[in-house]
């Protein structure tokens, strides 16, 4: 989460955006993917999306150690980048130490892995100097810096073709061809201060975007990017929602909120707001268990974890962090036992064994912690931000 002022650059003409010659992992062409399917249990897909390899679970394949072939001879490390002293601090995950260091660009704010899996992306924000940082994740070391203007997040298309660059400050979603980074589209919804976090529907038509400083959601259709619904959310006059992820049988989408302290919920097509969730102070990120039976919600002002019953959507417990914290976002561990949190006011990282909630470490890190990721994850593709694949 950031503030920027930039009321006076909003009306400056959009600059193509500068490229950089790329680490060697760096993807140049069009990832491979699985064979696409008009039909799914959700419907007709986008065309180009993968089709699902089970009906009714969106995330099918991101089973405990459902590890694809080509990231499982990457290093098994984890990435923080560090907002406010511009690193990522790289974790061993079997000894809890921090064994390298490097520099994450100006502002890192999340670490993303590409579509095809094959480059970890640190996102850098900072206006004018942001970009990416390129990690190729067999060795665990970064490439070259490639200038974009401001990428707070980091999403890619269905289809693989494209990276969506949120650029947050400016209101806008900037669209790059995957293969060349060129940018190819640029679209501003001044309706929807501090564009932030999405995620899309089961079979990819729509989008669902959060307003992080307008208390709004932004429903957009895939393709084209035109706006089909808004909402104002009710539970808090200043809400500021934050993540937000489809639920794993794709019939709702969830949506954390700072200040309602608490989980919207929105139905399969987001077209209205079903139910809302307290679950603490600050609540923020949202992980789902890789049995697709629960989800860990992030309380960053509570130093809390509630954990909700996808099956009810009712919270069955809350894990609060011994001595305080402020869990932030993160990831699973590929078999699922460990959640993976930043601790963004605390400079630090926990991880939590989720059979039980128990603290195993906090392990002190870089300056502003944010979105990490733990490496490397099971799935076929990704959509972005720090753990969205399928």
């Amino acid at each position: 989460m950031r503030r920027v002022q930039i009321v006076a650059l909003l009306g400056v003409t959009l600059l193509a955006a500068h490229g950089c010659t790329a680490a060697g992992s760096e993807q140049r062409k069009r990832p491979s993917a699985a064979p696409a399917s008009t039909e799914s249990p959700f419907g007709p897909l986008v065309a180009g999306m993968p089709a699902y390899p089970k009906p009714g679970n969106v995330y099918a394949a991101v089973g405990p150690g459902m590890l694809a072939e080509p990231v499982r001879s990457d290093r098994a490390l984890v990435y923080v980048p560090n907002t406010k002293s511009n690193d990522v601090s790289v974790i061993d995950p079997a000894t809890y130490r921090v064994v390298d260091t490097f520099p994450g660009g100006p502002e890192p704010q999340h670490v993303v892995p590409a579509y095809d899996l094959r480059t970890l992306y640190v996102a850098s924000s900072k206006i004018p100097d942001g970009g990416l940082v390129p990690i190729d994740p067999r060795t665990g070391k970064p490439g070259t810096f490639r200038k974009l203007e401001d990428v707070y997040n980091l999403y890619f298309t269905p289809d693989g073709r494209q990276a969506i660059v949120v650029a947050e400050a400016y209101q806008r979603l900037d669209l790059y061809d995957l293969g060349t980074w060129q940018r190819t589209r640029s679209v501003r919804f001044p309706s929807c201060d501090g564009i932030n976090h999405m995620d899309y529907s089961a079979n990819g038509k729509i989008m669902l975007f959060s307003c992080e400083f307008a208390n709004r959601m932004l429903v957009l259709d895939t393709i084209t990017l035109d706006k089909l619904r808004e909402f104002t959310l009710t539970e808090a006059t200043d809400g500021m929602p934050q993540d937000t992820r489809l639920t794993p049988d794709g019939q709702h989408f969830l949506v954390a909120d700072m200040h309602a302290h608490g989980v919207y919920v929105f139905d399969a097509q987001a077209t209205r707001q079903t139910a809302f969730i307290p679950t603490g102070k600050g609540a923020h990120g949202i992980y789902f268990s890789r049995d697709g039976k629960l989800a860990y919600v992030t309380n960053r002002d509570a130093g809390s974890i509630t954990v909700l019953d996808l099956a009810t959507l009712k919270p069955i417990t809350t894990w609060k962090i011994p001595g305080g914290g402020s869990p932030d976002m993160g990831g699973l561990s590929a078999d699922g036992g460990t959640l993976w949190l930043s601790g963004r006011f605390h400079n630090e990282v926990y991880v939590i064994r989720t059979s039980d909630g128990r603290l195993l470490a906090r392990i002190p890190v870089g300056a502003g912690p944010h979105g990490l990721t733990i490496w490397p994850q099971p799935g076929r593709y990704s959509l972005g931000h720090t753990a969205n694949i399928r």
